[in-house]
């Protein structure tokens, strides 16, 4: 485990060298360097001191390093305006290692602690490189969402080992109380997002960069569903009883934000919202406490990272040459760019879970879970998988068909670079359900 923090930490002084593709191209060796030790089980392997991995942290490790090397991949713009790409690429470091070590940590406070340091490259990155100037506000609402449950979390691990004398993942057994479920969990909530309390994340999503952008939903809100999952074996009793609240939220959230999504006209906040959709259907599938929500949860947040990271990629793409985001001047995009409406068309399906995309092995197994657990839930999931496509075919249609606006006349289509960054995106999302069995391994 160790080998890939000194690779990281080796790497910072390359930032400052000045040469952009070369990190770019390190990110890519390290992804697939870290793939070749892949865990083929739910045993931990590569154990060191409080480090080590299991399939469902190797899993969402493998997504960060991905998503990490197509974020600079994205973000051309930056080196092209010379907009302090150096300071760029030290962040994207700092957030790659303290990702990396969040999700391969053994030790309750250890992930505490580099789960709360996640938020700093984050936070710089929106408000260092953002494009509006609300991006400040959309700053302070991701830090104080999180800083306010964060306390009573951290004073809850201290009461933890109180009780349990370690706060290795493996010693800490069953707490029967509400007090501590809430104070444990609600963190987790609201990295998710869980409706109610997923305000800050379109905020966040509209002011970022296309890199801030894809990190948020390719790996933090992963985040939320990586700590839920490592943490629910500490409320099996108490979680019979409270969990059911929780899943009639996430449902019906699910629903009422998927109508929001359908009267978005800005397309980065039209799929922030489908990102609070599709994590409410993971809450869900992980509250249920079942073997095909634990997996199905895993499935549908690497699906959900490729594909709404993709997703932001091409709203970028648009967004540089056409100058906004919104959906009544980027209309008509099939006549000035017919190759990226192939890959506007391909992101809508998968965001619809349509086959072969891993979109919907995920919704499967978290529609089994669900009914699995109450039959009444059917209701909710038919309205979300139908008003999922709805939105998916509406910013599909919307962004691809009408009349285009004259003054676009004059850009151009996808450079390689692009396509290259699409296809790094899809091509994971439409192979991974080959081998789907694996991620029903980890528990």
């Amino acid at each position: 485990m160790m080998k890939f923090i000194l690779f990281l930490i080796f790497m910072m002084p390359l930032c400052f060298l000045g040469n952009f593709w070369l990190s770019q191209f390190l990110f890519f060796v390290l992804s697939l360097l870290f793939f070749m030790n892949f865990s083929f089980n739910y045993l931990s392997m590569n154990i060191s001191y409080y480090l080590g991995v299991d399939l469902l942290s190797f899993s969402l490790i493998l997504l960060s390093f991905w998503i990490c090397s197509l974020m600079i991949l994205a973000s051309e713009m930056i080196l092209k305006k010379n907009n302090y790409f150096e300071l760029f690429l030290m962040v994207m470091l700092f957030l790659m290692l303290s990702l990396y070590l969040t999700f391969s940590s053994l030790n309750l406070f250890v992930f505490y602690l580099f789960f709360e340091m996640s938020l700093i490259p984050t936070l710089i990155l929106i408000i260092g490189w953002g494009y509006q100037p609300e991006r400040i506000e959309a700053g302070v609402y991701l830090m104080f969402y999180t800083l306010l449950v964060s306390l009573p979390m951290m004073i809850t691990i201290f009461f933890c080992y109180e009780i349990f004398y370690s706060l290795d993942f493996y010693f800490l057994g069953n707490l029967n109380n509400l007090m501590i479920y809430f104070c444990m969990n609600f963190v987790f909530f609201i990295k998710l997002p869980m409706f109610f309390l997923h305000l800050w994340l379109p905020k966040a999503h509209v002011e970022a960069p296309v890199a801030g952008s894809m990190i948020l939903a390719g790996i933090m809100l992963k985040l939320g569903g990586y700590g839920l999952m490592r943490l629910m074996k500490m409320f099996v009793e108490i979680g019979l009883k409270v969990n059911v609240i929780f899943i009639v939220i996430s449902l019906i959230g699910g629903v009422y934000v998927s109508l929001i999504c359908i009267r978005q006209s800005d397309m980065k906040s039209l799929i922030a919202y489908s990102s609070v959709s599709h994590m409410g259907l993971v809450l869900g599938g992980i509250m249920s406490m079942n073997l095909w929500g634990m997996c199905g949860g895993l499935v549908m947040m690497l699906a959900h990272g490729l594909c709404s990271s993709g997703l932001f990629c091409l709203a970028n793409i648009s967004y540089e040459r056409v100058g906004s985001r919104s959906l009544y001047l980027n209309k008509g995009l099939l006549n000035i760019m017919p190759n990226m409406s192939m890959y506007w068309f391909l992101f809508s399906c998968c965001n619809m879970a349509a086959p072969p995309s891993l979109n919907l092995m995920g919704e499967i197994m978290l529609i089994n879970s669900l009914v699995g657990f109450n039959f009444m839930s059917v209701f909710m999931l038919s309205l979300m998988t139908f008003f999922s496509a709805v939105y998916s075919l509406y910013l599909y249609s919307y962004s691809q068909h009408g009349l285009f606006y004259s003054g676009l006349y004059s850009f151009y289509s996808g450079v390689i670079r692009e396509y290259l960054l699409l296809f790094l995106h899809l091509f994971p999302l439409v192979t991974l359900i080959l081998k789907s069995e694996y991620f029903s391994l980890w528990i």
